[in-house]
C-alpha cells in the first residue's frame, strides 16, 4: 500500500501525528495540546487546524486515532475491547466516523481486564506499542515495560494481551517535584546518576511508601544528596519501587523514548533485571498500520 494517511497518538497532555506513506512516517507533527487543553466540542477543529498543511497538500487523509482521544474525556468515547485481546479485537470495537471536512477516521478503543493484582486495569494507547512490538520483534511470549505518566507492566502470549498493570510513576513524581514539600524551594535540578541509584537501592528496602518518599527531604537535610539533585533520587525512588513488582532476573522489554528507557535500564542494573530498549514512536507506527491495514482489509 503506497498511499498516504494519518496516524495519530492524542494522549492527555500531548499530541502527535505522523503523516504515512504505507507503513513509513514520513513527516510529524508534536505539540503539547492534549485532551486537557482542548474544549469537549473543539477536537475537530483543532484537529484539522493542526493537520492543515497536509490536508491542503494531500487531501482528506484517512486518519487513524489511538490514546485518550476515545476516553470519557476525548471526542468520541469507544469501549474497551476487554482482555485477552489482540489486533483483530481491537479492529472489531473501533469508532469509524467521517469528520467535518471530509476524512474517514478511526478511534482505536484501548483495552481493560483486571491486573495480575486482582484490581481493574485499563489502558489507551499502549496497546497499539504492544501490537507493534510484537510486530517488530516476533515471539511466542512478551514481557514489556511501557514507562510514563501511568507506566504499563504488560504480558502478550502469540501476539495477544493477555494481562497489564498500572503504575503511577510518571505521575506520582510530577506531583511530589512540583507540588509538594519535597520539591519546594529547591535550585534548578541537574542529572545525576549516583542520587538515582541511590533513590532506587534505597526503595527496595522494604519501607512504606510514604515514608519511602519522606527522605529525598531528609536525606537533602543531612546533606546525603545535593539540593540539586532532589529530583534525580526522587525519580530513582519511584522507578525503583515500581520495578519491585518484578521478578529477579527477569528479561523484558521496556518500550518508550531513548531517555526514559535508558533511565529504566539504568534502574535495572542493580535489581538485576534484564531491559531490552525498544522505540515507542517505532512501535506505536508498526501497531497503527498493522491496525489500519485490518480495517481497510489489506494484509500488513
Amino acid at each position: 500500500m503506497k498511499t498516504h494517511w494519518i496516524a495519530i497518538d492524542w494522549g492527555t497532555t500531548n499530541f502527535r501525528a505522523f503523516l504515512m506513506q504505507g507503513s513509513k512516517p514520513v513527516s510529524r507533527i508534536s505539540q503539547p495540546c492534549g485532551l486537557l487543553s482542548v474544549e469537549k466540542d473543539q477536537f475537530a477543529p483543532t484537529l484539522q487546524a493542526l493537520l492543515q498543511t497536509w490536508l491542503e497538500e494531500y487531501g482528506n487523509l484517512p486518519i487513524v486515532m489511538a490514546g485518550m482521544v476515545g476516553s470519557q474525556q476525548g471526542w468520541h468515547e469507544v469501549s474497551y475491547a476487554p482482555l485477552p485481546c489482540m489486533a483483530k479485537n481491537l479492529a472489531a470495537r473501533t469508532l469509524a466516523f467521517t469528520t467535518p471536512w471530509g476524512s474517514t477516521a478511526w478511534i482505536i478503543p484501548g483495552a481493560n481486564g483486571n491486573s495480575p493484582f486482582s484490581q481493574p486495569d485499563v489502558m489507551r494507547g499502549e496497546e497499539v506499542q504492544l501490537l507493534g512490538l510484537a510486530s517488530l520483534h516476533p515471539a511466542y511470549q512478551h514481557t514489556a515495560l511501557l514507562p510514563g505518566t501511568h507506566s504499563k507492566h504488560a504480558y502478550m502470549v502469540n501476539g495477544e494481551i493477555t494481562s497489564f498493570a498500572t503504575f503511577m510513576t510518571g505521575e506520582i513524581f510530577s506531583l511530589l517535584s512540583q507540588h509538594s514539600i519535597l520539591g519546594r524551594a529547591l535550585p534548578e535540578q541537574q542529572e545525576d546518576a549516583d542520587a538515582f541509584l541511590l533513590g532506587v537501592k534505597t526503595a527496595q528496602q522494604g519501607a512504606p511508601f510514604t515514608h519511602l518518599i519522606f527522605s529525598a527531604r531528609t536525606r537533602r537535610l543531612a546533606g546525603e544528596i545535593a539540593e540539586t539533585s532532589v529530583h534525580s533520587y526522587l525519580s530513582g525512588l519511584t522507578i525503583g519501587y515500581e520495578l519491585q513488582a518484578l521478578p529477579t532476573g527477569l528479561q523484558a522489554w521496556v518500550v518508550g523514548s531513548p531517555a526514559l528507557t535508558a533511565r529504566y535500564q539504568l534502574a535495572a542494573g542493580p535489581l538485576d533485571l534484564n531491559l531490552i530498549p525498544a522505540n515507542g514512536d517505532d512501535c506505536f507506527i508498526h501497531g497503527l498500520w498493522h491496525l489500519f491495514c485490518q480495517l481497510q482489509g489489506t494484509p500488513s
